[in-house]
C-alpha cells in the first residue's frame, strides 16, 4: 500500500514473467479505496432510488435492510412445471423476502423464473410432501406451496433441506403482507 495525497491505494494486479522466457514489465495496477467505496455507495444509492420508487409508501427504515442481498435461504431443489406433468428438473432457489426465484445454475445473472409467497391470511400455505398423483422421477422429500391460483411442486435431496426449506417459507407465510407487497403480488398475476 502507498499514501497518494491523502488516499490509501492498494495494488490490485500484479503480472509476473511473459510466455518464452522474458522478463516482462511488471505491471501494477493502483486502485485507491476511496474509489470503490464511491462506487460502493453510488450503487447503494441507486439500490434505494429503486427500492423507494418500488415501495412508495415504506419509510426509509424498513428499506435499508433490503439494500443487501442476504437471502432467506438459498439451495438447490427440483421443480415442475404449472401443469405437473413436466418432469422434475433441478435448479438453484434463492428466497428473497417474498420472491423465491429460481436458477438453472447458481452464478445465473438472470432467473428463469419466480413465485410470490404471499401470507396465510391471503390463502398462501406450504405443506410437507407431494400430491398422490405427482409423476416422473424427483428427489424424494416434496414440498407443495399452495397459493391462491396454483400448486407449485418442489423436492429436496435430503430431509434436512426439505425442513429448513419449509421453515423458511412458513416464517414468510405467517407475515402479515406490507401494502406495498400487494402490488408486487398484483405485477406476479398480470405477468405474461
Amino acid at each position: 500500500p502507498q499514501n497518494v495525497g491523502d488516499v490509501l491505494c492498494v495494488p490490485c494486479i500484479q503480472s509476473g514473467e511473459a510466455g518464452g522466457g522474458e522478463q516482462a514489465a511488471e505491471l501494477l495496477a493502483w486502485i485507491c479505496i476511496c474509489e470503490i467505496v464511491d462506487w460502493f455507495n453510488a450503487i447503494r444509492a441507486a439500490r434505494f432510488h429503486y427500492l423507494q420508487v418500488a415501495f412508495p409508501g415504506a419509510s426509509d427504515a424498513d428499506l435499508v435492510p433490503k439494500l443487501s442481498r442476504n437471502y432467506l435461504k438459498e439451495g438447490y431443489m427440483e421443480k415442475t412445471g404449472p401443469k405437473q406433468t413436466e418432469g422434475f428438473k433441478k435448479r438453484w432457489f434463492t428466497m428473497d423476502d417474498r420472491r423465491l426465484m429460481y436458477f438453472k445454475d447458481p452464478l445465473d445473472a438472470f432467473a428463469r423464473g419466480e413465485v410470490f409467497i404471499g401470507s396465510k391470511e391471503n390463502s398462501y400455505k406450504v405443506l410437507e410432501g407431494l400430491p398422490p398423483s405427482t409423476q416422473g422421477n424427483h428427489w424424494q422429500h416434496g414440498i407443495t406451496i399452495v397459493t391462491p391460483d396454483r400448486k407449485f411442486l418442489f423436492a429436496c435431496e435430503t430431509e434436512d433441506d426439505q425442513l429448513e426449506w419449509i421453515t423458511t417459507f412458513q416464517k414468510v407465510i405467517s407475515r402479515p403482507m406490507l401494502p406495498q407487497e400487494y402490488a408486487v403480488e398484483a405485477h406476479f398475476k398480470h405477468k405474461p
